[in-house]
């Protein structure tokens, strides 16, 4: 990486122009030479936590493709950075950049577990899984102090509601004893993601999340406690991680999971140009040749927003994945499955405590 250059700890190496916005900002270089002549810090490079008081915390997923029915999320932004987080977007509409701003102005939605006890409780509400973290991580850094997410989980158990989680953060077993406790009804799943074994990879694709090796020790804990453990491979980048496909399968399996998912990475709205940004910053020498091969599984662009296409791509790098999938699938996770959520139980703690009558 080019150290002159990178902001250590981030994703985005800078912010990007909001498309709401008229005005855009920029850090120019006559600005960043007052600074280095007067030793002060451009730019202190913090993360702030911003408390916001939404009205509903449950949203309807509209998205044909998508193998959920509602999702919540008790944070915007996400500190752990992903490079090609898909949910970078959704910052704009809070007047904020997808670039490093998705990162460091972190929404705070302390309101999230009464808003869905009251959900929950309401006799028009019929039971679906609800998945924590459906746009930004639900174990990110900032659930270390807000707990907002053991609150809500806390929620479930009482009304005996079946919900999801998607993490790739090894706090998610500081909560194992709730989990445990949902599982007992079978009423939690989880995906733990994992996009690469090696080390130096994540560093630079995902600066805050939880090393490898953490990830796969929490896989192993969860299986061990009767937790269904789904793993997403995702997203595969072609030259950056699409090598590791088969060994990152057996390694997962071999730790307890019971299925694995992919997707094939596409660089909607802001992201195509944060992502180029960083790639020549990170990988220069083959930042061209990425490039390129994902525009191949998107019909020449970086990106393709076709339901049904827009995660699996088209062409012959696309094809090549997606059967190496369906081979790690066939050796490692025959006659594995996650099992489907029960939905049966919710009805009869509507009230919080079981109906006798």
């Amino acid at each position: 990486m080019n150290q002159k250059t990178a902001i250590k700890g981030r994703g985005a190496q800078r912010n990007v122009h909001n498309r709401f916005f008229e005005l855009s900002h920029e850090m120019r270089d006559d600005f960043l030479e007052f600074c280095r002549k007067e030793g002060e810090i451009s730019d202190k490079n913090k993360t702030l936590y911003l408390e916001v008081f939404p009205k509903t915390i449950i949203n309807k997923v509209e998205s044909p493709d998508i193998g959920m029915m509602y999702s919540m999320n008790s944070y915007q932004g996400c500190e752990h950075g992903c490079i090609y987080c898909y949910a970078r977007n959704s910052h704009e509409y809070w007047g904020y950049s997808a670039g490093l701003d998705f990162e460091r102005r972190i929404m705070v939605k302390k309101d999230a577990p009464k808003l869905l006890e009251a959900k929950l409780k309401k006799k028009s509400w019929k039971t679906h899984p609800i998945v924590m973290s459906g746009n930004t991580d639900c174990y990110q850094p900032a659930e270390q102090q807000f707990k907002i997410t053991r609150q809500c989980l806390e929620v479930f158990l009482k009304y005996r509601h079946p919900v999801g989680i998607i993490t790739k953060n090894a706090l998610i077993l500081r909560d194992l004893d709730i989990l445990k406790a949902l599982a007992k009804d079978n009423l939690i799943s989880v995906s733990i993601s994992i996009t690469s074994l090696s080390e130096s990879t994540r560093r630079i694709l995902e600066p805050r999340t939880t090393t490898i090796k953490k990830r796969l020790e929490t896989v192993k804990v969860l299986s061990d406690n009767g937790i269904p453990v789904n793993v997403m491979i995702a997203p595969i980048i072609p030259s950056i991680n699409s090598h590791e496909i088969l060994p990152l399968a057996k390694m997962i399996s071999e730790h307890g999971a019971s299925s694995i998912a992919h997707t094939i990475v596409r660089l909607n709205g802001a992201i195509g140009e944060i992502f180029k940004d960083w790639i020549y910053k990170t990988m220069p020498d083959r930042a061209e040749k990425v490039l390129h091969q994902i525009e191949s599984c998107h019909g020449g662009n970086l990106n393709d927003s076709r339901y049904g296409t827009r995660m699996r791509g088209e062409g012959k790098i696309a094809e090549q994945i997606n059967n190496l999938v369906k081979l790690a699938r066939l050796k490692y996770f025959k006659n594995k499955a996650i099992p489907k959520l029960n939905l049966d139980l919710h009805e009869q703690y509507k009230v919080g405590q079981l109906k006798l009558f």
